[in-house]
């Protein structure tokens, strides 16, 4: 399984690592989980969109940092290609729902 971002994602990283010190750690632990179960197994992922080569999840993300699962990543899993792409991090304090315009235009870069 390869692991890839867009520039964005990486920004709301670096953003939201300031504040939560645990975050690297965090995802380098979710990208574990993804590989065994890139799609999850539980009521805390969801799927956005599917194609016949592209899904697009969202996943409540577990930050040791804070107590709740209160950060959500939304990210694209290639099947042919065994790819995930980070697409977007955020706080749900911050910000309610996912940003539609981000992943609508990665849709329409990788949808064919």
């Amino acid at each position: 399984m390869s692991f890839n971002e867009l520039p964005e994602f990486g920004k709301d990283c670096k953003r939201l690592g300031k504040k939560y010190l645990s975050l690297p750690d965090d995802l380098e632990l979710f990208k574990k989980v993804l590989e065994e179960v890139p799609l999850g197994t539980d009521k805390h992922f969801a799927l956005l969109f599917q194609n016949t080569e592209l899904k697009i999840a969202k996943a409540r993300f577990f930050c040791r940092f804070l107590k709740k699962n209160t950060l959500r990543i939304i990210y694209a899993y290639h099947f042919s290609k065994r790819q995930i792409v980070f697409i977007e991090l955020y706080f749900k304090g911050d910000q309610n729902r996912e940003d539609k315009r981000r992943i609508g235009d990665y849709i329409k870069q990788h949808s064919a």
